[in-house]
């Protein structure tokens, strides 16, 4: 897996996956323009969207409608070092569950592969380059 970030000027970067696009800015009051959703809002959307996948596979593979299901994320943050903290995933889920279906829900969920890093943290390097281009 790749993504390619690009810094396009003041707070703002543009990501690129494959062959999307999603703009990244801060706040207005962090000195951006608010033209994009800022690096939090992304992680959340990550494990929010990732959440919703494995719960709308499970409710497919049982013949219920997954389609409106709606993925809610929150989390604080935290300091020393800063960072996100006590995250929420709450589903709302279009149509009403048994136990059975909410625990295979809440299994499929747990299957989650951002859940899951969150859980087993990451080994994570840094690799700094720089790219001097020769006068002309």
């Amino acid at each position: 897996m790749e993504v390619l970030i690009e810094h396009i000027g003041a707070l703002q970067f543009q990501i690129h996956a494959r062959r999307h696009t999603i703009d990244c800015d801060q706040p207005v009051e962090n000195g951006g323009f608010d033209e994009g959703i800022t690096p939090p809002e992304l992680f959340l959307a990550a494990l929010g969207s990732c959440a919703g996948f494995y719960a709308a596979q499970y409710l497919k593979k049982h013949n219920l409608l997954s389609e409106g299901t709606r993925i809610r994320v929150t989390a604080e943050k935290a300091t020393d070092p800063a960072r996100l903290d006590n995250f929420r995933i709450e589903l709302d889920i279009p149509v009403p569950l048994s136990d059975e279906h909410r625990a295979g829900v809440e299994t499929a969920v747990d299957h989650c592969l951002i859940k899951n890093t969150l859980l087993i943290p990451p080994r994570i390097t840094l690799d700094i380059q720089s790219s001097v281009l020769a006068p002309v």
